[in-house]
């Protein structure tokens, strides 16, 4: 054989693949860049999620992953795919870390969904995944009517009613009705914070009067008017009921956060006979209490520190718990737990870093050992205002255990 007739070492060899221009290369790191930007955020934040003790994770975390498990999955699976195309555009190690980091946080978020749409479905939720997508806020509803329920100092106080529309489907005899009381802190928000929950019990048979009340400033605490606000709401609704169609019997009083810690103490005073409306005569005390994710204790408020409490429980009470410390206890419901106080939900989330779950179920426990009928439910994976986002299932998990207690 000729030398002529011996391949070279590079004949009949496939040619080599032609390097990446730049358009292409700087297409490919663009592509990483950001699956990346999608991968690690929701990472932490499913992280978070599932190790709330975690620092700034923790804290985001069940916000955003225990109301936003799907919206979080679907973020993470376009991550994969980003993440597998940077693979296989040649950034091999980075696509590979982006795919698998994306893939462990889908697997997450939906191991969160799935969780609470059992704790759903246990609780006899008509889940509405259309609304777990779209109610990322307050839904957009008014009040069927807003009026003044009362007006010490010369302010009126305003109150939201929502009330059940009379259909052929439902009995046409008198409502139940709840006088809700709004979160922040005592010192901040409004009753229109409450529209999505009020149009929803109306809808579903239960009257809602979601109420302001006054709240406190620097130099301007409310401690000795803030529940007696409620307990005048609570009579203006009652001596009102005839004219709006409700069941004076079955008039409830409740609140969500701060609104809920002075629906509670206003309700336990007035059963004992401690507590004085800011107008008007006093009023029978309510059938029952509410307290989503409330304060059970203003002393306990201040201590822990958590998301402003304790400039909260200064600004309503004055000062703090060395310079007031009856203040402390007369406003606290820990003060007034005694035998014969109305039956009592209380609902919050197992994340809760503000009103924690173990001091709610405590509290709760103290209520029964008095024989009263008190029910606390844990949501899963929930934080704090777990009913900001209307359609998220804790949010229409709360509604429909809400609903099940009033009716």
């Amino acid at each position: 054989m000729s030398l002529r007739s011996i391949p070279t070492p590079t004949e009949g060899a496939a040619p080599a693949a032609p390097a990446p221009g730049p358009l292409k290369r700087a297409g490919r790191v663009v592509v990483a860049l950001i699956a990346s930007f999608l991968a690690f955020p929701v990472a932490a934040i499913m992280l978070g999620a599932y190790l709330p003790a975690i620092p700034k994770a923790g804290v985001i975390g069940p916000v955003l992953g225990g109301q936003y498990p799907f919206h979080m999955a679907v973020i993470a699976l376009l991550g994969v795919g980003l993440g597998d195309l940077a693979r296989r555009s040649g950034l091999v190690r980075w696509g590979r870390t982006v795919t698998v980091v994306t893939a462990l946080s889908s697997v997450g978020a939906l191991t969160v969904g799935g969780i609470q749409f059992a704790a759903a479905r246990q609780a006899g939720t008509e889940v509405s995944f259309g609304q777990v997508f779209s109610g990322l806020g307050y839904p957009d509803t008014t009040p069927d009517t807003t009026t003044a329920y009362a007006g010490p100092d010369g302010t009126p106080l305003k109150a939201d009613i929502y009330l059940p529309r009379r259909t052929s489907g439902r009995p046409a005899g008198k409502a139940p009705a709840i006088v809700l009381a709004h979160a922040g802190g005592f010192h901040t928000f409004d009753k229109g914070d409450l529209r999505g929950t009020g149009r929803w019990l109306a809808d579903h048979g239960v009257a809602v009067v979601a109420v302001d009340y006054r709240l406190a400033a620097p130099g301007r605490p409310t401690w000795d008017e803030a529940p007696q606000d409620l307990v005048s709401a609570l009579g203006w609704v009652q001596q009102n009921a005839e004219q709006y169609g409700l069941d004076s019997s079955r008039i409830s009083l409740g609140g969500m956060s701060a609104g809920g810690t002075l629906a509670m103490n206003a309700a336990y005073r007035l059963q004992a006979g401690t507590i004085r409306p800011s107008a008007g005569a006093v009023p029978r005390p309510p059938a029952s209490v509410v307290g989503f994710y409330p304060g059970t204790d203003v002393t306990r408020m201040w201590k822990d520190d958590t998301g402003g409490s304790r400039e909260a429980a200064e600004l309503f009470t004055g000062g703090t718990p060395q310079q007031y410390p009856e203040r402390y206890r007369e406003v606290s419901p820990t003060t007034a737990i005694r035998s014969g106080l109305p039956r009592t939900l209380l609902v919050v989330g197992d994340r809760d870093r503000s009103a924690r779950p173990r001091t709610v179920t405590d509290f709760a426990a103290a209520l029964r050992a008095q024989g009263v009928d008190a029910r606390v439910e844990k949501l899963p994976f929930a934080e704090h205002a777990f009913d900001d986002a209307y359609g998220s299932l804790t949010s229409q998990t709360s509604r429909r255990i809400l609903l099940d207690f009033l009716i």
